[in-house]
């Protein structure tokens, strides 16, 4: 009884809702200590109507997150703490995935369009023809952004000239548009009958219709426009990149706050890869499995993997690129191949991070890693070994809920987390060095160039 009663005195507890492509999870944590005190996930299903068609349904997300707040709450009660306690909830979220749905009824008007979709290439095509010499970064002075499938502008244009749905509600003023952040806000705080339609500045900056300089929706881009991520700080002015990548802003922790930037690159398909070789070739069963292949060989034998399967993103940005396998011989086995998809991941994040450092001038000492894949320990290893710089993974593998949990509890009129670093030292972390010498140095530029090598092919363009 003692012990459940010390579990009472814990003090102000935040949340936070991870909304995924893959899954939805609450978690609640203690503001004074960071611990994860309860969660739990449930699963999204996708549906692929057509090649390169990705959706989801916004009822089954919505369904997902009343669910699993209510498991978790449920959990917290058993363990005698009070969810009363909980004095805020943060949002954390797949950004670009565009939903529409009727302000009268409360019901989408179609599915979700989830970021990685590919149906929206000729639109892009239309809108890149009208600019002048048909340049795909006319916008990216404005949103630090390429015009490309990827963002919701292009997905909103489509639901308006393709669903009959959508645009009647728009000609009658019954359209909400919004990012999965807005859609759970309104429904979480009323819906129809008064609930708050919103969204923050990290998701608008990726609807190619927010300008990044003004922090505010852009007229003309309005008008205009009728996946691994990596970030890395660049302070309180935008970095525009000259190597592919994206501006977008990191952060703003409040109304009168500054606006932090960062430069991101995308890679579009990283732990689907997992995904991929368990449900299209039957090679593992779980994530576990393919870690315990890649490390019984420990090398791909020379093959190499491109997972462009919904086109290449940063620095790149070519929606009609398609995947491949090369450097195959008789002796290549599911093994190797189950290795080539690591690497890939790591060949990937190289080649965005190489983009970074020359972007800003200042070569990256460590990166810091979270997310599913980074339980994946040979994964973390490799890259280390890539980069040739460590791979800092945090001890609690929760750090994307985290974060929005300690953004919400030091929001003002909560202030209940302190963001000072001094105040953090609760979050621990595990570190990854690299294991190679010389020689080996060598060895994985000259794989990571071949890599490189094999990115036209899947452009469909000449290697001279």
């Amino acid at each position: 009884m003692a012990a459940s009663s010390s579990r009472v005195m814990l003090g102000p507890l935040v949340a936070a809702i991870d909304q995924g492509t893959s899954s939805t999870r609450f978690l609640v944590f203690n503001a004074k200590t960071a611990e994860l005190l309860s969660h739990h996930q449930v699963e999204i299903n996708q549906s692929f109507p057509k090649e390169g068609w990705v959706e989801e349904d916004p009822k089954e997300i919505l369904q997902s997150v009343y669910e699993c707040m209510e498991r978790t709450c449920e959990k917290l009660t058993q363990l005698n703490i009070d969810i009363s306690n909980i004095k805020a909830i943060g949002v954390t979220n797949q950004r670009e995935t565009t939903l529409v749905w009727d302000k009268e009824t409360g019901e989408p008007l179609y599915n979700a369009i989830v970021w990685l979709d590919l149906r929206t290439q000729s639109t892009v095509e239309r809108l890149i023809n009208k600019t002048p010499g048909r340049n795909k970064n006319h916008l990216k002075h404005k949103t630090g952004l390429p015009i490309s499938t990827y963002f919701s502008a292009v997905k909103l244009r489509w639901l308006m000239d393709n669903v009959d749905e959508v645009a009647e509600a728009v000609l009658t003023h019954r359209a909400m548009f919004g990012t999965v952040d807005s859609w759970l806000i309104w429904c979480l705080t009323g819906g129809k009958s008064g609930g708050v339609h919103c969204t923050d500045v990290t998701n608008a900056s990726r609807t190619m219709l927010f300008n990044i300089h003004t922090l505010d929706w852009d007229p003309e881009l309005c008008k205009y426009g009728t996946g691994c991520f990596l970030l890395r700080n660049t302070g309180a002015k935008p970095v525009m990149s000259d190597h592919g990548l994206l501006t977008t802003v990191a952060y703003k922790l409040g109304r009168d706050k500054p606006a932090c930037y960062a430069l991101e690159g995308s890679v579009a398909i990283a732990g689907a890869v997992v995904r991929w070789l368990k449900d299209n070739l039957g090679i593992i069963q779980t994530s576990t499995e393919l870690e315990k292949l890649a490390a019984s060989v420990g090398t791909s034998y020379g093959c190499y993997f491109v997972p462009a399967f919904s086109g290449l993103y940063a620095p790149y940005w070519e929606p009609s690129a398609r995947g491949i396998i090369c450097g195959l011989t008789q002796f290549t086995n599911k093994s190797h191949l189950a290795f080539a998809a690591l690497e890939a991941v790591c060949f990937q994040t190289r080649e965005i991070l190489d983009a970074m450092n020359q972007d800003s001038g200042i070569p990256l000492t460590q990166l810091q890693v979270d997310g599913g894949m980074t339980s994946n320990r040979l994964l973390m290893q490799l890259q280390a070994d890539i980069l040739c710089i460590p791979v800092v993974k945090p001890s609690m593998p929760e750090t994307t809920a985290l974060g929005a949990a300690m953004a919400a509890g030091a929001a003002e009129g909560v202030s209940v987390w302190s963001l000072r670093p001094e105040d953090l030292s609760e979050v621990t972390s595990e570190k990854f060095e690299p294991q190679i010498n010389p020689e080996g140095k060598g060895h994985v530029t000259h794989c990571y160039l071949i890599s490189i090598l094999a990115v036209p092919i899947c452009l469909n363009t000449d290697l001279q």
